[in-house]
């Protein structure tokens, strides 16, 4: 049964946290229009396209930052309770500080499920049309661009073929110096090599130029040559190279079965996936904490005031941010634990909260 005291705390943790991100995203808007203004008007961008791009841009935006604004709007509206000395008064009747917290972890139990939701089905929307976005209008000129693999690719695109291209180019779906290996209970059957490949959109064939097939015997192989020949393949030409933010597109299950696939398929990009996959899980997790971390910071008054509480709040928030994503690149550029370097932040802070908390009560 939640006391009126609990029904304040909780209206404004809310309304205080739902503040700070209409008050921030439309800076984020003016900075990104200001930055990107003379490309729009170059590639003469539809108005309609613009404005979906802010939609995705808004969400995008706040999924990615929602850390900052979280921890922020908590050691506002605390301080705001200490310096009126409203918390000393709610202790002085028999509260203890963690009965004060039971609020705070409500509000953030319902932040948390919100930015789960979001993750799992939202977000991966708006992350796709903004990324479409600026590879098509501020990267492209209007143009795709290629925005995966190019060179060197190598994978297994079932259970049974493994392929090979040298170099690939998205706008002419052409690859270059082409290999099939196929492979029956671990043995080479056949060969298939072109020095180039056209996948063919309507027919959804490709064409094989320079075509040679061998077929391994008993005794003797069997050649098979072309100068050109069309083939129907069970894969098509884009999934050798999936556009490097593919994985923040997809939806949980979508994701799940995708990087599964992607295990089978060989893939070098195995931990970046899994990094976003994590990331969902682990972000909402970090509202518990940092909500920790921002009332036993500002939940006493200090001689600088609410300006020191704040100031203490920002190093965090952007300490916590900095971490996250320095041991995200670290997951995905090297073989750093994928599952270690998302949640390590969370494990950190955690370590940190239960300190700080300890003080507080004290």
């Amino acid at each position: 049964m939640l006391t009126i005291i609990d029904k304040y705390i909780l209206k404004r943790y809310l309304a205080t946290f739902s503040v700070m991100i209409l008050l921030f995203i439309p800076i984020g808007i003016v900075i990104d229009v200001s930055e990107k203004v003379n490309k729009m008007l170059e590639n003469k961008i539809p108005f309609t396209a613009i404005a979906i791009y802010y939609y995705n841009f808004t969400v995008y935006f706040a999924n990615s930052l929602f850390p900052i604004f979280l921890f922020l709007s908590v050691i506002w509206f605390t301080s705001k309770l200490a310096n009126n000395t409203e918390i000393i008064a709610v202790l002085s009747s028999g509260i203890s500080f963690t009965r004060f917290l039971r609020p705070y972890i409500i509000g953030a139990s319902i932040v948390s499920v919100f930015v789960l939701l979001m993750g799992f089905f939202i977000v991966p929307a708006a992350s796709e049309g903004f990324n479409n976005f600026r590879y098509t209008y501020l990267k492209g000129n209007g143009k795709e661009l290629m925005r995966g693999e190019n060179t060197n690719v190598y994978r297994q695109v079932n259970d049974n073929d493994f392929i090979f291209v040298n170099s690939f180019n998205d706008e002419s779906k052409t690859a270059f110096n082409f290999t099939l290996e196929h492979f029956e209970k671990d043995k080479l059957k056949y060969k298939i090599t072109a020095s180039r490949i056209k996948f063919n959109p309507k027919s959804k064939t490709y064409t094989l130029y320079d075509y040679t097939k061998r077929t391994l015997g008993d005794l003797n192989d069997v050649i098979e040559k072309a100068p050109e020949k069309n083939v129907a393949f069970k894969f098509e030409l884009e999934d050798l190279t999936p556009v490097v933010y593919i994985a923040e597109t997809l939806t949980l299950g979508k994701l799940i079965d995708f990087i599964d696939k992607e295990k089978k398929r060989g893939s070098g990009n195995i931990n970046t996936y899994l990094v976003v996959l994590y990331k969902k899980f682990s972000v909402p997790i970090s509202a518990f904490i940092l909500t920790i971390i921002a009332v036993a910071v500002s939940a006493m008054k200090r001689r600088g005031g609410m300006g020191m509480n704040l100031a203490i709040g920002i190093a965090i928030a952007f300490s916590f941010v900095f971490f996250d994503k320095i041991f995200g690149t670290l997951a995905e550029k090297s073989t750093f634990s994928p599952l270690l370097a998302v949640w390590f932040p969370n494990i950190f802070f955690g370590i940190m909260a239960i300190y700080l908390l300890r003080n507080a009560k004290r």
